[in-house]
């Protein structure tokens, strides 16, 4: 892809992404390339790349925005359990002293910080032991699953799930103090308090 046309791709990409993430685009408006291109004044061509992107990452299905069932969700957070619980119990054992100090950084700002702060805080804490783990497989399926998990991630936070920033403590002190099967646990439990969470929010809409 030439330079000129990956900065338009990456400008399509990164607006649509957003412009779904932030409520600006109304659920029910089917996402055409005519009707982003002209809202863009971009041509169709990183469009269509675009719309390729987010359809991988779970954003959008059919043209339309992404409206997961309890049992997308679901299926959506079994698979971070099990890759999320298996890096926290890898970073029991090889996290780097700089990682782990990051991660008491995450959980101050957890505690102190600002909505989006803490957005971001919780963002970081989980990317930080993802990354950790140094296997690019594993890395690159969440990576895949970053814009759903936003979602998730900005219900949580905004309606003030309680004892999140708790769970990110505890599990911080399991990869600490080396504690393997914990520290796995933990993050588990964690996966599946922001899963009941989410439901119940998402069923009272």
């Amino acid at each position: 892809m030439k330079k000129k046309d990956m900065h338009a791709y990456t400008y399509a990409y990164e607006t649509i992404r957003d412009q779904i993430l932030c409520g600006e685009i109304e659920t029910h408006v089917k996402l055409t390339e005519e009707m982003l291109a002209d809202k863009l004044g971009i041509s169709r061509t990183p469009i269509r790349s675009a719309i390729a992107k987010l359809e991988q990452e779970g954003l959008i299905r059919n043209k339309r925005i992404f409206i997961p069932t309890a049992s997308d969700m679901r299926n959506i957070f079994q698979v971070r359990m099990l890759l999320e619980g298996h890096a926290a119990k890898y970073c029991s054992n090889f996290i780097s002293e700089e990682a782990l100090n990051n991660l008491k950084k995450c959980i101050d700002i957890g505690y102190n910080g600002s909505t989006e702060e803490i957005m971001q805080a919780n963002h970081d804490f989980h990317q930080i032991i993802v990354q950790e783990t140094k296997n690019p497989v594993l890395i690159q399926i969440i990576d895949r699953m970053q814009s759903i998990i936003y979602l998730f991630r900005k219900l949580v936070v905004q309606q003030k799930r309680p004892h999140l920033i708790d769970e990110h403590a505890s599990i911080y002190r399991a990869i600490e103090e080396h504690n393997e099967q914990l520290a796995q646990e933990l993050m588990v439990e964690h996966l599946k308090n922001d899963l009941e969470f989410s439901l119940i929010r998402m069923n009272n809409r």
